[in-house]
């Protein structure tokens, strides 16, 4: 398996001297080491195969893909399909799907992200754009993408390593993957009718918070991921996961700033409240944060958010790295 070396320079202060000693400390994380290539390969896969609108021929056949992927990584995979309808009354059909590791294991961790991608491109800069779905290569596949990744090097330790293997050794601890649909599904900014409140977004985790995948599911702590894969992004202390989950965001923020990543998971400032995924979660009582892309030059979402802009073109392979290296330091480190 491979180990990272991640090496942290601290100032030590020599008594009795005028100057200081600079000197290297090591910190040697147990993870694997997350590869971006294979996380970018998924993002691109999903967006190869069209917006992931439901209702949609590419919306089942994205669905089959990502079920699959989940399969081959060793994960039990839950198929969990319910009606719903849009903020204009249009029916659809949606279908979250959960991949589990270590199923028998009593403690779990939840990671998150929705599927499914904007069916308008609605803040795009050509109103001849604003009823045209979206690839949605940040806003949702690059969420999926991290989540196989993650699975994939969870599996690979157990191929290369068995028993001595992470999971292998936690015979305590599963992991679940829910890829969320119809998150993405919220009322357009050009509608004049139908319902323009927030329930209209994140269908699908409003639909799990009142029936689990499992009866009786429930996990230590979640981490909800939204749009980590783009350019100039940065992640801020999101506020309805500090009021509900302070002690996940802090070790979310820890793990990234102990392997070098503080860059990207910043303390510089507040993220705002944003309505997400996450927030079923912890209405359902379980304690989840979320880590969702801020634009760092700009603040607010990314520039490509809810554009024709959100496609495979501007997804950064060093966002995904830091976002899924941290990820995979919060598995390694629980105990």
């Amino acid at each position: 398996m491979n180990r990272l070396l991640y090496i942290l320079v601290l100032p030590l202060l020599m008594a009795g001297c005028g100057g200081g000693k600079v000197t290297e400390t090591a910190y040697v994380s147990a993870a694997p080491s997350f590869d971006e290539d294979s996380a970018y390969s998924y993002v691109a896969e999903q967006c190869a195969i069209g917006p992931r609108v439901m209702n949609s021929t590419a919306h089942d056949a994205c669905g089959d893909y990502i079920a699959a992927k989940f399969r081959e990584f060793g994960a039990t995979v839950y198929d969990q399909y319910a009606d719903a309808r849009l903020y204009d009354g249009t029916p659809v059909r949606m279908r979250n799907i959960v991949a589990s590791l270590n199923v028998e294991a009593g403690g779990r961790i939840l990671f998150s992200g929705h599927w499914d991608s904007r069916p308008w491109a609605d803040h795009d800069r050509e109103e001849a754009n604003w009823h045209t779905p979206i690839d949605g290569a940040n806003d949702g596949g690059s969420s999926v993408g991290v989540m196989l990744e993650l699975a994939r090097q969870l599996w690979k330790d157990k191929e290369e390593r068995g028993d001595s293997s992470f999971l292998a050794t936690h015979p305590d601890l599963g992991v679940d993957f829910i890829c969320w649909d119809a998150e993405d599904c919220g009322t357009p900014s050009w509608a004049k009718e139908g319902d323009s409140g927030e329930s209209t977004w994140c269908l699908g985790s409003q639909y799990w918070s009142g029936k689990r995948h499992v009866d009786g599911y429930t996990a230590r702590y979640g981490i909800n991921l939204d749009m980590v894969g783009g350019e100039r992004t940065v992640f801020y202390r999101e506020q309805i996961s500090m009021a509900y989950a302070p002690a996940v965001v802090d070790k979310v923020w820890a793990a990234a700033h102990r392997i070098g990543y503080g860059k990207y998971f910043s303390y510089d400032d507040e993220g705002g409240q944003v309505i997400d995924d996450h927030v079923q979660v912890n209405r359902g009582g379980i304690p989840c944060i979320d880590v969702i892309g801020t634009d760092a030059e700009n603040g607010g979402f990314p520039a490509t958010w809810h554009t024709m802009n959100d496609n495979i073109k501007y997804i950064s392979k060093a966002t995904l790295k830091a976002v899924g290296q941290t990820m995979l330091e919060v598995i390694w480190t629980e105990e």
